[in-house]
């Protein structure tokens, strides 16, 4: 740890240099769990390294994808824990990828705070680095920005961004995609890190009890329902893309199932769904019980429960299930390609 580096003017104007270095301290043995083969730096250098194996791939494409928690950090803020917001945010970086069929490699992340407390900063380090070992990336590098007078002394934002490697002849191509395909629903761990903004008013979190066991939760308590991090789908997707045919995957994220399924599906054909088979969790229940918010909008707004679907040719269903079930995926269909200008038929 650098033990020169200090300023006295710069701490009377809120930022503690030696506070970043101890967060680097703590974080590191959380990191050393990332490391894959390609990584060819440590942390604390100026960028980080990554030696790409091609082995085995033809015509090699970069993928990646940025993004952040949101206002689902509120919820940390208020429960005071911030261990499992990393893996939100790897999640939302590395779903995305994984639908163009990439493998992620790498991952970076950034942290903005109002004071820079090493052992809050490590935590959230440590749920980037879970959802880097779920996902198979190494995190390689990361920034902590701490800004006094821009962000409240106990709040900080989260964001991340990931490279993943395809052969180019691999790319998940929705061109072949044809009426009768079927689509798979890949569950969802809860409200992932999408529709917080509602969530929020909905429970009215700032000043309602969140933290008491909720009956209609099972006897969990509101706030512990959702921080339940974002469930990673890489590993059972990539297992998935080695034996069957997938011609399209949807991320379902803001916006629901209106605007994420028809993201992957060619004009012409839309996406049929059989509501009564969609495994509705519990707390998608509640908000719309509590916030009088209409069937639509919950579809319009929140994943309801899965958290991914996934398009394959109808005489590879059982295939596609069985190999989903064997990386531990209780995926089920929900619904069929049709014929039609109409996206979502839900």
């Amino acid at each position: 740890m650098n033990t020169q580096s200090k300023s006295e003017a710069y701490a009377s104007a809120g930022v503690d240099i030696t506070a970043g270095y101890r967060a680097v301290e703590l974080m590191k043995k959380h990191i050393a769990s990332t490391v894959t083969d390609g990584v060819c730096s440590s942390v604390g250098g100026f960028g980080g390294l990554f030696e790409l194996d091609l082995e085995g791939i033809t015509k090699p494409v970069l993928v990646s994808g940025t993004d952040g928690v949101g206002t689902k950090l509120k919820l940390a803020f208020l429960m005071d824990k911030h261990d499992t917001v990393g893996i939100d945010c790897v999640a939302m970086c590395v779903n995305d990828i994984i639908c163009c069929g990439a493998k992620p490699l790498f991952f970076l992340d950034y942290i903005a705070c109002g004071k820079n407390v090493p052992e809050k900063i490590a935590d959230i380090v440590k749920g980037v680095c879970d959802g880097c070992v779920q996902s198979g990336a190494a995190l390689i590098g990361g920034e902590t920005a701490e800004m006094p007078g821009f962000y409240p002394i106990d709040e900080y934002d989260l964001a991340g961004y990931c490279t993943g490697v395809v052969d180019k002849s691999k790319i998940i191509d929705n061109s072949t995609m044809k009426e009768g395909d079927v689509i798979i629903a890949l569950p969802s761990s809860g409200v992932h890190s999408n529709g917080f903004s509602l969530v929020r008013k909905v429970f009215d979190v700032e000043n309602a009890d969140i933290k008491s066991p909720c009956d209609e939760l099972g006897g969990k308590s509101i706030g512990e329902t959702l921080l339940t991090p974002t469930k990673i789908y890489v590993k059972p997707v990539l297992a998935l893309l080695e034996k069957v045919t997938v011609k399209g995957i949807s991320h379902i994220t803001g916006g629901g199932f209106y605007e994420n399924i028809p993201r992957s599906i060619p004009d012409g054909l839309g996406a049929k769904i059989n509501k009564s088979a969609v495994k509705i969790l519990p707390i998608f229940d509640l908000i719309a019980k509590v916030g009088e918010i209409s069937e639509r909008d919950m579809f319009n707004t929140f994943n309801m429960g899965v958290g991914m679907s996934i398009v394959v040719p109808s005489e590879q269903v059982e295939t596609a299930l069985q190999v989903l079930k064997d990386n531990g995926e209780d995926a089920y269909v929900i619904g069929e390609i049709v014929k039609s200008d109409e996206k979502v038929i839900l």
